[in-house]
C-alpha cells in the first residue's frame, strides 16, 4: 500500500511540475515577440520527448536541421532546446553573442556528480575566466612544445605495447593518454596496468558521460527529486550520483598531494601542478576559494577534459585505417618515400608528411569526440534571425553536422578523405577542422597537446604496422562497424583488427625503442 501511495505521490507531482513548466515557459513568448524556430511537432505536456533520439543522436539532429532549417527547437517537459546545425549560425551566437550563449546549463545531476568545478561544465563568469586563463596558460600553443618529448617518449611506449599485444590496441591508447596527462600534470608515471589515479579519474567520467544527454537524468527535468531521502523509491540516482562525487574527489584530490609531497621533500618536480602552484604562491586580492582549490581544479580538468577525448580520436584513428585501406597505404607510402625504411617519424618530420598531416584532421572531422560538444544556456532573451530564444533555453551545437558540411569539406562527407585538406599540388591546405573542439569563448583550451598526441600516435602506427580487419575461425573478415555511442565524449563500438609490424625491418625498429622507454 506505501508504494502504490508513494507512486501516486509521484505521479501527481509529476504531473503539476510538468503543467508548472509547460505553462512558464509559454508565458516568456507573448503575441508581441516572434515564433520559436521550427522543429519536430511536440506533444501535449512531454513535448518531444519521445523525438529524442537515444543512437547517435547528432545524425537525428542532423536530419532536422536538413528538414527544418540550419537551427532547430524542440522541448522536453517544457524546457526549450536550440539545435544549432550550421557554421553560420554557431559564428552568430557563440562568437558574435558570445555574452549572452557562453553559460552553461545549471544542471542538478552535473552538481550532483560532483563537476561543476570542471572548466568545460562551470558557469561562466569571473571564476571560470580565472580558470580559463591559467588553464591557457599552461597549455598554449608555445607551451605545448615543452610537453613533446614527454608526449614521444609516451608514444614510443605505446608502439612497444602494440607489438607485444596489439589485441588490446585500445588499453593501450588508453594507458598512452593517461600517460602523457599525469605526466605533464603531475610528473607522475603512470603504471602499465591497474594505475590507481587512472581508473579512479576514468570511473569519474564515466559517470559524468552516461548522464547529460537530454532525458539521462530526470532530476535535470524535476529537480525537487534531489531533495528528497535516498532511501525512497526512484532515488536511485542519488547513490549514483555519491558514487561520483567520491570518486570526483578523489581525482581532485590524490594526484595534488602526491606532487605537494614530493615538493615538500625538495624532489625537482616540473609539472603543471608545480607551475601553478608557484604562480598562486602570492595571495591574491579578490580570491574566489582557497588558492590551492584553484591549482587542483585547474590541474585535474587537464585529465578529466583530455585522456577520454584523446582515446576516441586514436580508436577513430585506428578504425579509419581498418575501414579506409587506401587511405592508410596512401599515408604509408609517404612515409616510406620522406622517412625511409631505417628509422621511425618524429615530431620533427611533421611539416614534411603532408598526407599524414591531412589524415590525422580528417580523423578529427570525420568523427568528432563530441559530436554536440557541450552544452550552452542563454543567459537573457534574444531574436535571431526573426526567431525567439528565451532565457535558459539548451544550446546544443551540432559539431558532427558542422564537419559533414559539404560546402566546406568536399562532396561524400561521410567517408574518411584525407585529399580533402590537400591543395592540388599535394601540400597541406590552410583548412583545419577547429570545430572539433568546439567553438566560441569556451573552444577546448588543451587543443594544441590534443592535436600533437593525436600527430604522434597516428605516424608512429602507420610507419610501424600493417593495421587490417581480424578474421574468424574459418578465415573470414570480421566486420567493423562505423557507429558510435551516444555519450558526451562518443567513442566506436568496440571492434577487433589485426595489428603486425610492416616488416621485420620495421619490428626491429620498434624493439630498439623498446630500449629507451
Amino acid at each position: 500500500m506505501t508504494a502504490i501511495v508513494l507512486l501516486s505521490f509521484y505521479t501527481g507531482i509529476l504531473v503539476c511540475t510538468i503543467l508548472l513548466r509547460i505553462y512558464l515557459s509559454k508565458r516568456v513568448s507573448s503575441p508581441t515577440t516572434p515564433p520559436y524556430p521550427p522543429g519536430p511537432k511536440p506533444v501535449p505536456l512531454l513535448g518531444n520527448f519521445f523525438d529524442v533520439p537515444k543512437t547517435e543522436s547528432w545524425k537525428t539532429y542532423a536530419a532536422w536541421g536538413r528538414q527544418y532549417g540550419e537551427i532547430v527547437h524542440f522541448t522536453v517537459l517544457g524546457d526549450h532546446f536550440y539545435v544549432l546545425n550550421s557554421a553560420r549560425v554557431v559564428t552568430d551566437l557563440l562568437e558574435k553573442r558570445a555574452s549572452k550563449y557562453s553559460d552553461k546549463p545549471a544542471s542538478p545531476m552535473t552538481k550532483l556528480l560532483g563537476w561543476l568545478w570542471a572548466l568545460s561544465l562551470m558557469p561562466y563568469g569571473e571564476r571560470w575566466r580565472l580558470y580559463r586563463r591559467e588553464f591557457h596558460q599552461q597549455f598554449r600553443a608555445e607551451k605545448n612544445r615543452d610537453y613533446l618529448p614527454i608526449i614521444a617518449r609516451g608514444a614510443n611506449e605505446l608502439v612497444c605495447n602494440l607489438l607485444a599485444a596489439p589485441q588490446k590496441f585500445s588499453s593501450h591508447m588508453r594507458n598512452f593518454a593517461g600517460r602523457n596527462i599525469m605526466s605533464i600534470v603531475y610528473d607522475y608515471d603512470v603504471a602499465p596496468q591497474n594505475d590507481r589515479f587512472v581508473d579512479i579519474a576514468e570511473k569519474a567520467m564515466e559517470m559524468l558521460n552516461n548522464s547529460t544527454f537530454p532525458g539521462a537524468a530526470l532530476v535535470n527535468v524535476l529537480p525537487f527529486l534531489q531533495y528528497l531521502p535516498a532511501w525512497l523509491p526512484g532515488m536511485g540516482f542519488k547513490r549514483y550520483a555519491r558514487r561520483s562525487e567520491k570518486l570526483v574527489t578523489q581525482m581532485r584530490n590524490e594526484p595534488f598531494e602526491y606532487v605537494k609531497e614530493r615538493l615538500s621533500t625538495g624532489t625537482p618536480t616540473k609539472c603543471v601542478v608545480a607551475n601553478v602552484l608557484k604562480r598562486f604562491s602570492t595571495p591574491r586580492a579578490g580570491a574566489f576559494e582557497d588558492p590551492e582549490d584553484t591549482v587542483k581544479n585547474v590541474s585535474a580538468m587537464a585529465y578529466s577534459g583530455g585522456s577520454d577525448t584523446l582515446v576516441s580520436a586514436m580508436d577513430t584513428s585506428v578504425l579509419a585505417m581498418i575501414l579506409y585501406p587506401d587511405a592508410k597505404s596512401k599515408a604509408q607510402a609517404e612515409l616510406d618515400r620522406i622517412i625511409g625504411h631505417e628509422r621511425l617519424p618524429t615530431f620533427d618530420d611533421r611539416d614534411s608528411l603532408p598526407y599524414v598531416e591531412a589524415f590525422v584532421r580528417e580523423v578529427l572531422r570525420w568523427h568528432p569526440v563530441l559530436p554536440l560538444s557541450v552544452a550552452h544556456t542563454v543567459t537573457d532573451d534574444d531574436i535571431y534571425d526573426g526567431y525567439f530564444i528565451p532565457k535558459g533555453s539548451i544550446i546544443m551545437t551540432n559539431i558532427w553536422a558542422l564537419q559533414q558540411d559539404e560546402t566546406v569539406y568536399g562532396d561524400e562527407p561521410e567517408k574518411f578523405k584525407p585529399e580533402r585538406f590537400l591543395k592540388s599540388d599535394g601540400t597541406i591546405s590552410g583548412l583545419y577542422p577547429l570545430t572539433a573542439f568546439g567553438a566560441g569563448r569556451r573552444i577546448c583550451a588543451g587543443r594544441h597537446t590534443a592535436d600533437s598526441t593525436l600527430w604522434i600516435q597516428t605516424v608512429l602506427t602507420l610507419a610501424a604496422f600493417n593495421v587490417t580487419n581480424a578474421k574468424d575461425e574459418v578465415g573470414s573478415e570480421i566486420h567493423v562497424s562505423d557507429r558510435y555511442t551516444n555519450t558526451l565524449v562518443s567513442h566506436s563500438l568496440p571492434f577487433t583488427c589485426n595489428i603486425t609490424p610492416r616488416s621485420r625491418q620495421a619490428e626491429m625498429l620498434v624493439r630498439e625503442l623498446g630500449e629507451y622507454v
